[in-house]
């Protein structure tokens, strides 16, 4: 892995031009007309960890690379997380105007994942809104039949639904809301205190510009079915987004080490009010 991640970002940086075009004009055009807020609210396709409303053109492919870190509070013992590292790998395609599907694999918990996302509707001069619906579902690969005897094929699979909804304010400031259903079919009880199976969620989050090509953004997402004995907490993402090359290279900070819906709003161990945070970054290449 560690002599992946090189040639990864690599790849990501060469020939930069071949792929600047959609968000340069996109630029372009915001720069000439801040006051319909018509544009998309967001740049980048998460706001940090949460989805936001951007969905890929038609005909447009994306390699997209997040990673993850381990915990910086255990020091040079890991390195400052280095030597704990995620890395989730996700191809994504366009082939209808308005939706996009995507597989990726992640090495918390092994994870194969499979997604679409879909434009409901678009902020416009008479509808004050995006509207836009997700759905994921995962596989984890990792459960092992040997510790979990009477494991079934089910018994891997977990799932995410959302409607994100979202409105683009001003030319600086963008906010989105995420009703969220999250359907975990295993679940160790002794880590979230009761099998809640299904679990309802609310996320939030916002974007807000400093300068042409870089904002602040956040996303925060509260789980209603959390037991009160769980380890796991809700996870808070706060990040900045650099617009850089037609590309957008997001640097975060959160509570939650997978990138995966259900692994980070079921599953986020940090606590930021001990400082257990996990660094990290997304970078997106447009073919």
């Amino acid at each position: 892995m560690k002599k992946i991640i090189p040639l990864l970002v690599f790849i990501l940086f060469q020939n930069l031009s071949y792929s600047q075009d959609d968000l340069l004009d996109e630029l372009e055009s915001e720069a000439k007309d801040t006051a319909s807020y018509q544009l998309p609210a967001f740049k980048a396709m998460r706001i940090a960890n949460l989805q936001s409303t951007k969905i890929a053109e038609k005909g447009d492919f994306y390699l997209y690379v997040s990673h993850r870190f381990g915990d910086i509070t255990n020091g040079f013992e890991t390195f400052f997380g280095l030597d704990e590292a995620n890395t989730r790998i996700q191809l994504v395609y366009s082939f209808f105007d308005g939706i996009q599907f995507s597989i990726s694999r992640e090495s918390w918990r092994q994870t194969y994942a499979s997604s679409v996302k879909y434009s409901i509707a678009k902020q416009n001069e008479n509808f004050g809104f995006n509207i836009v619906g997700y759905h994921i579902a995962n596989i984890n690969a990792e459960l092992d039949e040997d510790f979990f005897p009477a494991l079934e094929p089910a018994d891997r699979w977990s799932f995410a639904h959302q409607l994100l909804i979202s409105r683009r304010f001003s030319d600086k400031f963008s906010f989105l809301v995420a009703p969220t259903y999250v359907r975990e079919n295993f679940q160790d009880v002794r880590a979230t205190g009761s099998a809640n199976h299904n679990q309802f969620a609310l996320g939030a989050g916002g974007r807000y510009k400093l300068s042409k090509r870089i904002s602040l953004n956040a996303d925060y997402v509260y789980n209603f079915s959390r037991e009160s004995n769980s380890i796991y907490n809700n996870p808070l993402t706060i990040g900045i987004d650099i617009e850089t090359g037609g590309h957008v290279f997001q640097l975060l900070f959160s509570n939650a080490q997978s990138t995966n819906e259900p692994g980070f709003i079921s599953n986020a161990r940090g606590d930021w009010g001990d400082a257990e945070i996990f660094f990290g970054f997304n970078i997106v290449r447009v073919f």
